[in-house]
């Protein structure tokens, strides 16, 4: 049995939910911004505090398809400058 390995995402988007009160979204994108990964985080008392990275390693099968032409293009413009101004374990 061979492991996969992970695939590199870079933050391109921060956004609040609107179902839910007190949580985030953190979507990372492939650098041609064709798969993206999210996150969601609960927004906590300000000590737990937890580092969000400019870039994560993401299981291969957690990946979602961007399938919208102008969102692949916004993520992957995103996912590129991000990779080239900070390095991925840079808290953002």
């Amino acid at each position: 049995m061979s492991e996969q390995a992970t695939v590199q995402v870079w933050l391109v988007e921060r956004t609040y939910s609107d179902d839910e009160q007190n949580l985030i979204i953190l979507t990372y994108a492939t650098p041609d911004g064709e798969r993206y990964f999210r996150k969601e985080r609960a927004l906590t008392t300000p000590g737990d505090r937890r580092a969000t990275t400019a870039a994560v390693e993401a299981e291969p099968q957690n990946l979602g398809e961007v399938t919208d032409p102008d969102e692949r293009e916004q993520y992957a413009a995103e996912a590129r400058r991000m990779a080239a101004e900070h390095d991925p374990g840079d808290e953002i």
